[in-house]
C-alpha cells in the first residue's frame, strides 16, 4: 500500500476538478498487463537515486531483458553521459535503447558497438549550437545562482540548468529561467534535477515515436495502450498524459503542486524500488496460468 505520508497529498490532487484518477499500483488488475509489449521509461529518480542505477532497478532490468521484454528508456540526459551506461563492460546497465536529450539522440546497443543516431541533421545542430552557448550565458548573467549542469560537456543538443543536482535553484528562479528560454523559442522543461532547453520539436514523446519505428517498424500510435510508461517529474506529464498504462513512482508526489497532467497509477515505492513493482506486474503476467484444478 501507498504510505500514509503520501496519501494526504494523493487525495488533494485527485480533489481538484481537471484532475485524471490516479490509483495505487497494487490495485491495478492483473489482466491490465496480459497485453503488454514493452516498458519506456524516465531514467534520474525512476531509475536512479543520487546518480547512481538503483540496485532494486538494475535487477528489474535484467530480469525484464532475460525475459525478452524491451524496455526503451527516455531521458534529459546527455549523449555523453548516457553512451556509457550502454557500451560492454562492468558499468553497463542492463538496457539496449536510450533516447537522450529529451527526444534528439538515440543511443542502441548492438553487440559490442553503440549506434548513435539524432533527430536534427548536422548543419541543424551544427547552427543550434551557437544559439545554445548564446542562451547559456544570458541565463548565467540573468538569473542569480544559475550554472549549467555538470554533465553538459557530453550534451550536444540542448542546454541543462542545475536546479537541484549538485545546485539549487528556488521555484522563481526555475521558473525565470524557463521563462527566458521560451521567450527565445526554445522548448523548455523541468525534470527531478535539471531545467532543459532546445531548439527543435523534438520532445520524450516523438523520442518515444522514433524508437518504436526505428527497432520495430511500427506506429507507438497503433499499440500505445500496450506499452507502459513509467516516470516522476513534471517532464513527464506529456507521457503521462498519453499512454494509458502510465505509472508514476512514489517520489513524483513531491511535484503534487506542479502537476497538470497525473499517470493512471503510482507506485507504493520510490525511485528504483517502484520501478521494480512495474516490472514485477509485467512480468507476472507473461508467465503461464494453470488450470483452476492445478492451484
Amino acid at each position: 500500500m501507498i504510505g500514509k505520508a503520501i496519501m494526504p497529498a494523493l487525495d488533494a490532487a485527485q480533489s481538484r476538478p481537471d484532475a485524471r484518477v490516479i490509483k495505487p499500483l497494487d490495485a491495478a488488475p492483473d489482466t491490465l498487463w496480459q497485453a503488454v509489449l514493452g516498458v519506456m521509461t524516465d531514467i534520474d529518480d525512476t531509475l536512479t537515486r543520487d546518480g547512481q542505477l538503483d540496485p532494486a532497478a538494475r535487477r528489474a532490468l535484467q530480469d525484464l531483458d532475460d525475459a525478452g521484454v524491451p524496455v526503451i528508456a527516455i531521458t534529459g540526459r546527455p549523449m555523453g553521459w548516457s553512451r556509457d551506461f550502454l557500451r560492454p563492460g562492468p558499468e553497463a546497465w542492463p538496457l539496449r535503447t536510450i533516447v537522450a536529450e529529451n527526444g534528439a539522440v538515440a543511443l542502441r546497443r548492438e553487440g559490442d558497438e553503440v549506434h548513435t543516431e539524432y533527430a536534427q541533421n548536422e548543419p541543424t545542430r551544427a547552427h543550434n549550437a551557437r544559439r545554445l552557448a548564446a542562451m547559456l550565458a544570458r541565463v548565467q548573467r540573468e538569473v542569480p545562482g544559475a550554472r549549467p549542469a555538470r554533465d553538459s560537456a557530453g550534451r550536444v543538443t540542448d542546454i541543462a540548468i542545475d536546479h537541484s543536482e549538485h545546485a539549487h535553484l528556488d521555484a522563481a528562479a526555475i521558473d525565470r529561467v524557463v521563462a527566458l528560454m521560451q521567450a527565445e523559442g526554445m522548448t523548455a522543461t523541468v525534470s527531478s534535477i535539471h531545467i532543459n532547453g532546445w531548439y527543435g520539436t523534438h520532445d520524450k514523446l516523438s523520442g518515444a515515436r522514433w524508437m518504436l519505428r526505428r527497432l520495430f517498424g511500427r506506429e507507438l500510435d497503433d499499440e500505445v495502450g500496450r506499452w507502459v510508461y513509467v516516470g516522476d517529474s513534471t517532464n513527464d506529464q506529456l507521457l503521462f498524459g498519453h499512454f494509458p498504462l502510465s505509472v508514476g513512482v512514489a517520489n513524483l508526489m513531491r511535484f503534487a503542486d506542479e502537476l497538470h497532467t497525473w499517470p493512471a497509477w503510482i507506485t507504493a515505492g520510490e525511485r528504483g524500488a517502484g520501478f521494480a513493482e512495474v516490472a514485477a506486474r509485467v512480468l507476472a503476467a507473461r508467465l503461464p496460468r494453470r488450470p483452476a484444478a492445478a492451484r
